[in-house]
């Protein structure tokens, strides 16, 4: 039996294009993989036909009634033979609960054959999903010809692996290897964080040696909103060895179950076209390939489904903003990024050198527009309610301030998305300007801690150096004290721990739940946790009111972290 998996790039609610592009690529299977190369099952991921995740668009009847009536024109134009695994929202038809399931179907000869629910609901981190679906009350397996397949949907694969949050009772895998399949699918639409891969991989050889049957990973690619889906399908045998794994592209993977040998390929931005991949997968990548990787593809998709193509940024002179206009020139293209210097009375001749030779070597445009007579008048219609107060964060913050509307009446005026350029270790300290630097639609490493951006830097200088290409970050960027230069030879350690140590209590509190006994337990100075916690909890108002960030790490600020804003800091009482 051949089963090709097809990593789908789906928009939450594009229903008809959502079905264009799956008919397409089965179209496309059938009529280059002929004769005995031809699959007998084409597997889609979860949710596919309606995107990942919809979150309350679940609570609209119209959502509801899109969905399924894409399932019934997919079910209607799909060639007759062949069958076809495809993830939707439905109604649940069991009786009491929710109103709504997530199902997975699998379509042949014009009819609808096969469904199966997801049972495990994820509602830790980024995931809700037990908010809306109704879980399965029965796992089944799909008989196609001398096969058996069970369909584990996602979760419904984790069941050893959960947040720690959350415990399962049900254990879905073991339910279908108890009913006989000797297949295992798993369509999925798995968000990315750093090292997942490996953990998808450790699942499946549980799986593999518990059942003596292969394992077909299934995921979804592209962004929503915060979300990456990576990719990354790959299919283990039953001895455990890995016999194909897909890159973060539209993709399909043909295996067949009897020779055990698999055929990646690529497809091409019109579905039309399959193509042999090229690029190897490595499933062990460095971690900061990996990132890198994901915050391109979440560039890329947040700004082509809103309907962008061009973006703006602030450069600065420091790291951070050099870090995203590295960033977006390589993910959309150095010619659709606009940088603007904003120099101001405290702005040091280095910075704006280093801004300009970033641009130089980046091939992106510089704008500059001086914040210095704005400033001024700002003073002025200030000086009588301030007289006789000392210049202090008030002042620092409206120089942050006119630079965020000079940014937003460029974004606006020449309809160019806003990149926000504020790290993880800043969001998390409050050490931003709501209304000044926080301005903007996306914030492209605000899950990223100041010490995993100099790495992120580093890496990308490695990589392009072994390329014998030019670096792209300059090395008078990387090594300088990190400034906001909005006083007088300003130092962010000035306010701040120095970053190697703020970074490692920030990742034990906000990734790890550590309290602050435990924090000092692994070798931080009390008061500098107490002052790196009270500093983390003062500031949550500001994340409410942030740009959404790109998710790479396990908790990351946003829907996957919810936190009171008027609530007492417990943490270092």
């Amino acid at each position: 039996m051949k089963v090709a998996l097809v990593q789908l790039n789906s928009k939450i609610g594009d229903f008809n294009g959502n079905v264009d592009r799956m008919l397409a690529i089965v179209h496309t299977i059938l009529t280059t993989r002929l004769g005995s190369q031809r699959p007998d099952l084409i597997v889609f991921p979860e949710q596919s036909i309606c995107g990942y995740p919809p979150m309350d668009l679940l609570d609209q009847d119209s959502f509801l009634f899109g969905a399924t009536a894409a399932l019934r024109r997919l079910q209607k134009l799909l060639p007759k033979d062949i069958a076809v695994g495809v993830g939707y929202v439905d109604k649940n038809r069991e009786g009491a609960g929710k109103t709504l399931v997530n199902a997975y179907s699998v379509l042949s000869n014009g009819a609808l054959v096969f469904t199966q629910a997801k049972t495990l609901l994820p509602t830790y981190d980024v995931f809700d999903e037990a908010r809306y679906f109704e879980p399965a009350r029965a796992r089944r397996v799909y008989t196609i010809g001398a096969k058996r397949i069970g369909f584990a949907i996602c979760e419904d694969f984790w069941w050893e692996a959960p947040d720690a949050s959350q415990r399962y009772s049900i254990d879905p895998v073991k339910e279908l290897l108890d009913a006989g399949a000797d297949l295992l699918i798993v369509p999925s639409a798995s968000p990315f964080i750093a090292g997942k891969l490996e953990t998808r991989l450790s699942l499946a050889e549980k799986a593999v040696r518990s059942g003596s049957i292969p394992v077909l990973y299934c995921n979804a690619v592209g962004a929503n909103d915060s979300l990456v889906f990576d990719g990354r399908s790959f299919v283990m045998a039953e001895d455990t060895s890995i016999r194909g794994v897909c890159g973060w592209g539209e993709e399909v993977l043909i295996y067949d179950t009897e020779s055990r040998e698999s055929t990646r390929l690529v497809l091409d931005a019109k579905h039309s076209m399959l193509s042999p991949a090229r690029e190897e997968m490595n499933p062990h990548a460095d971690r900061f390939e990996e990132i890198h990787r994901a915050l391109i593809v979440g560039i890329q998709d947040y700004l082509r489904k809103s309907g962008f193509s061009r973006v703006v940024l602030g450069l600065s002179g420091g790291i951070d903003s050099a870090m995203v206009a590295v960033l977006a020139a390589q993910a959309i293209g150095p010619q659709n990024v606009t940088c603007i210097a904003m120099p101001s009375r405290f702005s040091s001749t280095g910075s704006l050198d280093d801004a300009v030779e970033l641009c130089r070597r980046n091939g992106l445009r510089l704008e500059r527009i001086s914040i210095e007579a704005p400033f001024t008048a700002f003073l002025s219609a200030l000086e009588g309610p301030f007289a006789g107060r000392p210049y202090d964060t008030t002042e620092e913050n409206l120089q942050a301030r006119i630079r965020g509307t000079l940014l937003m009446a460029w974004s606006n005026k020449f309809n160019a998305l806003l990149l926000t350029t504020g790290n993880k270790s800043e969001v998390a300290t409050g050490y931003c300007t709501l209304y000044g630097d926080m301005n903007g639609s996306l914030a492209p490493i605000a899950d990223l801690y100041k010490t995993e951006v100099y790495g992120l830097a580093a890496y990308l200088n490695a990589r392009a150096a072994a390329k014998g290409e030019v670096e792209p970050v300059p090395e008078t960027i990387i090594s300088k004290a990190p400034s906001a230069e909005l006083r007088l030879n300003q130092k962010d350690q000035d306010t701040l721990p120095e970053y190697a140590i703020l970074d490692g209590i920030l990742r034990l509190y906000i990734e790890e739940n550590k309290i602050m006994d435990d924090i000092v337990a692994a070798g931080f100075d009390r008061s500098t946790v107490r002052r790196t916690l009270e500093m983390t909890a003062k500031a949550e108002y500001k994340r409410r009111q942030a740009a959404p960030a790109i998710k790479v790490s396990k908790r990351a600020f946003g829907v996957g972290r919810r936190l009171p804003l008027a609530r007492s800091i417990h943490e270092v009482e």
